[in-house]
């Protein structure tokens, strides 16, 4: 049976930049087993299979893959999945502002569509869950070890690592420099006997230090530079990670006196040759973290037909 789909690069406004998704808008009919086995073909770091609702509120029902398992919720999958649908016509943009609810494991995820002239220019998802902070790391030690750098690498302090999730959990691990995060490799290895088993085993590293600026927590937009591993997911290496961003907005709102809208732009993929530009945003009232953004463009690559076999063993 052939089923369509679509590919994007999101959080980018070139193509060959962001991170690359693949986007199936009338999944009906396919199996678990079958959305799965698809995933790995097309060896993304996520592919998006879309359902009819199953709720009054809903506009569409979401089921994300990497390439060896389902998630809960993921970040470039949703805005990039909202993009998709806007561009093709299975979202009606007849204004320069349209939001939709998607049904994903988390809950209902509200995502804003910007247009013009009844094209989609930039998607924003809400995160369904408040950050959630986990209360222990490993030993910096062994987290230098594991990412071949050294622990004078990191920052302390207010900075140190801390694992937090809205959906999804990383472990976030601030270094001092653009150098050391540039130079970090994964080992694999070290990883399985230290991270493998935690709440937060996806691994996301930042810095102060862009391409573009130095910034800090203390201006309005302070830039930071990015990269994500994620081995438990199939994922060596994520050029652009929402759920991330969305947690990221948790670390570092909890760490923000202010209150009203906190903004960050996010540089992830620069090492992989696959830039890519996220926004967060991150509202407090009293203290407290009320709501976080994720948002970005993105751009259509790829229209294309998948011949799926009837037969369970293809």
């Amino acid at each position: 049976m052939e089923y369509q789909f679509y590919t994007a690069d999101v959080f980018t406004q070139k193509t060959f930049g962001g991170n690359p998704l693949a986007v199936f808008p009338q999944a009906q009919g396919l199996s678990t087993w079958k959305m799965q086995k698809i995933a790995g073909e097309i060896n993304y770091s996520e592919t998006v299979f879309v359902f009819p609702p199953e709720t009054v509120g809903g506009t569409r029902r979401l089921r994300i893959f990497t390439p060896n398992s389902e998630l809960p919720f993921a970040g470039h999958p949703t805005v990039g999945t909202a993009y998709v649908l806007a561009y093709i016509g299975e979202i009606v943009l007849d204004q320069s502002e349209t939001t939709i609810i998607f049904e994903e494991g988390v809950g209902p995820v509200p995502v804003k569509i910007l247009s013009e002239s009844g094209k989609p220019t930039y998607t924003e998802l809400t995160a369904a869950q408040l950050p959630e902070f986990g209360s222990t790391v490993p030993d910096m030690e062994d987290l230098a070890e594991m990412l071949s750098l050294k622990p004078e690498d990191f920052l302390t302090g207010d900075y140190a690592p801390q694992a937090v999730s809205c959906g999804l959990p990383f472990l976030f691990i601030p270094l001092k420099s653009q150098e050391a995060l540039a130079q970090a490799t994964l080992k694999r290895d070290r990883w399985e006997s230290i991270l493998a088993n935690d709440w937060a085993s996806c691994v996301y590293l930042f810095t102060f230090e862009t391409s573009s600026q130095s910034g800090f927590l203390r201006s309005q937009s302070a830039a930071v530079r990015s990269r994500m591993f994620a081995p438990s997911l199939g994922i060596e290496e994520d050029p652009a990670t929402g759920s991330a961003a969305a947690a990221l907005g948790g670390y570092f709102g909890i760490r923000d006196q202010r209150n009203g809208l906190l903004q960050w732009q996010i540089e992830q993929g620069i090492e992989m040759g696959r830039p890519s530009s996220l926004i967060v945003k991150t509202f407090k009232k009293e203290g407290l973290i009320q709501k976080i953004c994720v948002g970005g463009s993105s751009v259509m690559v790829i229209q294309a037909v998948m011949e799926i076999p009837d037969q369970h063993h293809c």
